[in-house]
């Protein structure tokens, strides 16, 4: 029950708030604000994210070798259940039933929902508040993730407050998953896992560049897989 009323009361609820309410100003704003200006917005929120990224690789006590075979198991697993695919269907789907003709719901879902619920501060935060109780980590990233959906929904429309579903899903059953697999969670474990979510927080900031097309969900298994072998090795 403690780690229940963590949950409820703790980061992954803020996050959620925090989402919703960068969402309705970026509506309350969306309008007055020209293309080129919402292209200009997107590229800096895109070399943003790509710092993020690339600031978070850097953890120590990391195998190069474990990250290499997360990535390709990881890879594997995801494609053949193509997570890209379902999360794709789903935001077309709620595009079609909700959303008119030029408010890309589906896109501004996939993105917002990469770009707030896989990365190292995702990762740790949850854990953080699952093992000790400290939610400071997600109290940041919220603050981060709700200056991010104003901009993102300038550009990209309604369909960024629907990742606040995720977002709290994801960071909720983190932090309560964490509460039981606590044993295994090594040091090791996490500076992995952050590291494998580091990179698919580049990719992110490179398909928003327009650079690469790269299917980001479809990778999300490599980031629990160094749970299984920093516990074997």
């Amino acid at each position: 029950m403690d780690f229940l009323k963590t949950v409820i009361t703790g980061g992954a609820v803020v996050n959620f708030f925090t989402v919703i309410a960068g969402t309705l100003i970026g509506m309350l704003f969306k309008k007055g604000i020209p293309e080129r200006v919402k292209a200009t917005l997107m590229n800096g929120m895109a070399l943003c994210v790509l710092y993020i990224g690339i600031t978070g690789l850097f953890e120590d006590g990391t195998n190069i070798l474990i990250i290499i075979a997360s990535f390709a198991i990881g890879a594997v697993v995801g494609e053949l259940a193509d997570f890209d695919g379902i999360v794709n269907r789903l935001g077309t789907g709620l595009e079609k039933s909700l959303g008119k003709g030029d408010t890309k719901i589906a896109d501004g879902f996939v993105t917002a929902t990469l770009l707030f619920c896989v990365g190292a501060m995702t990762v740790v935060g949850s854990i953080d508040s699952g093992i000790s109780g400290d939610n400071s980590t997600l109290y940041s990233k919220s603050i981060i993730d709700g200056v991010s959906s104003v901009a993102l929904t300038s550009s990209l429309g309604i369909g960024v407050m629907l990742s606040a579903i995720p977002v709290l899903v994801i960071e909720g059953g983190l932090t309560l998953l964490a509460s039981v697999v606590s044993p295994i969670l090594t040091e090791a474990a996490v500076a992995h896992m952050s590291v494998i979510g580091s990179l698919l927080i580049i990719a992110i900031a490179l398909n928003m560049l327009g650079l690469t097309k790269i299917k980001v969900m479809n990778y999300l298994p490599s980031v629990f897989l160094p749970l299984i072998f920093c516990l074997l090795l």
